[in-house]
């Protein structure tokens, strides 16, 4: 199949299971066209299989903010006729799928049938797509697309709660490439970060405030009055200095580590005994999948998809929405004890496993032949 991806090029997690979609799809066979305003952050080769479309915005003084929808639809009509693109995948309801049923109405025109798929990834529906201003563009845009994903089934209801859906929708997770968590790094220098005798505590996210950092202070700080540890804190967003004043209110400034935008989070998490996620929502948990695939034990708020991710008393233990006090008292329950905690460690990896990306690739595959198939006979 030549297939097209739209999404957003950005270290968030639509982006990087897009990219991912895509370059595993190209090595199943297929043809690979992003077409996107910056090449995907993990897009890092290009081949014969996968090629990357830039959207250019042209400047005009007569618009106060460019219409990007505008361009991507205009780029979308002529990369489909350029390289006979038979089918197209878009991640987000807005704008992807609103500027590719434009493109599709176009294309139309000239006799050329271009069917669409799109997923939903949580911010599109919970955040942005719920406020009424974006609303009516949003249902518009799910019920006119050809096929609808979304990553997780707690996402899946969100979207019915809130929107009058007429198509069916299909629940695809996201996934994970297990084989690039399979650590073997002969020089994962635990003693880099920490002590022998202390645990190390990771979380990883944008630090916007739906991902509760003060939370993640509050945890560890109660974890590091029971059992020496240190906390890797990686990532960057509008949080940061306020969590760094935090740490050093109090007194731990020296317990943990701010690394910024990593390129070397699989080294860090394969060092890492436990993972912090007290999110005020999740459409899914991806993060927490990752440091799962790497062996190690979550904690993390019980909301939207992450039940579906963490298995709480498996995987490691879910409790809700800002109760510190009880995701300390998991924390340490695991932590205490070296036998307990490589147990769970063991089951996070095994937890995972239904999410690597073999397993979930082939159902993207079906849904597009199936669509393929449905549009045809239209």
């Amino acid at each position: 199949m030549r297939i097209g991806i739209v999404c957003y090029p950005t270290f968030g997690g639509s982006g990087v299971v897009a990219t991912e979609l895509g370059l595993e799809l190209s090595k199943r066979g297929h043809e690979i066209h992003f077409i996107t305003y910056n090449q995907p952050v993990r897009l890092e080769l290009l081949s014969n299989n996968v090629h990357y479309h830039e959207v250019n915005v042209p400047e005009y003084p007569l618009f106060h903010y460019q219409p990007y929808e505008l361009a991507l639809s205009s780029k979308l009509v002529d990369m489909v006729k350029l390289h006979k693109i038979e089918i197209l995948h878009v991640h987000y309801a807005i704008p992807h799928a609103y500027a590719a049923y434009m493109a599709k109405k176009i294309l139309k025109e000239d006799g050329i049938h271009l069917p669409i798929v799109t997923t939903l990834h949580g911010t599109d529906i919970t955040l942005v797509g719920s406020h009424p201003f974006y609303k009516p563009a949003v249902t518009f845009s799910i019920n006119k697309s050809d096929a609808v994903t979304t990553v997780s089934q707690s996402l899946k209801e969100d979207t019915l709660r809130l929107f009058d859906i007429e198509n069916e929708i299909s629940v695809v997770p996201n996934f994970i490439d297990l084989d690039k968590y399979t650590h073997g790094f002969k020089d994962c220098q635990r003693g880099m970060m920490a002590n022998d005798n202390e645990k190390i505590i990771t979380h990883i996210s944008n630090l916007r405030p739906v991902k509760r950092v003060q939370d993640v202070i509050k945890v560890f700080y109660g974890i590091q009055k029971e059992i020496p540890a240190k906390l890797m804190f990686i990532g960057e967003g509008p949080e940061k200095e306020g969590v760094e004043q935090q740490c050093r209110d109090l007194g731990i400034s020296d317990k943990v580590i701010f690394f910024g935008r990593s390129n070397e989070i699989d080294k860090i998490l394969c060092f890492s005994d436990l993972f912090l996620l007290p999110s005020q929502t999740e459409s899914f948990g991806l993060a927490a999948l990752e440091a799962m695939a790497s062996g190690v034990a979550v904690i993390s708020s019980n909301t939207g998809g992450i039940p579906e991710v963490n298995l709480d008393g498996i995987s490691g233990f879910l409790s809700a929405v800002g109760d510190t006090d009880d995701m300390v008292k998991n924390a340490l329950h695991i932590l205490s004890d070296d036998s307990r905690l490589k147990s769970f460690k063991a089951n996070a990896r095994k937890a995972a496993l239904k999410f690597d990306l073999h397993e979930i690739v082939p159902q993207y595959e079906a849904i597009y032949e199936d669509t393929l198939s449905r549009c045809l006979v239209l």
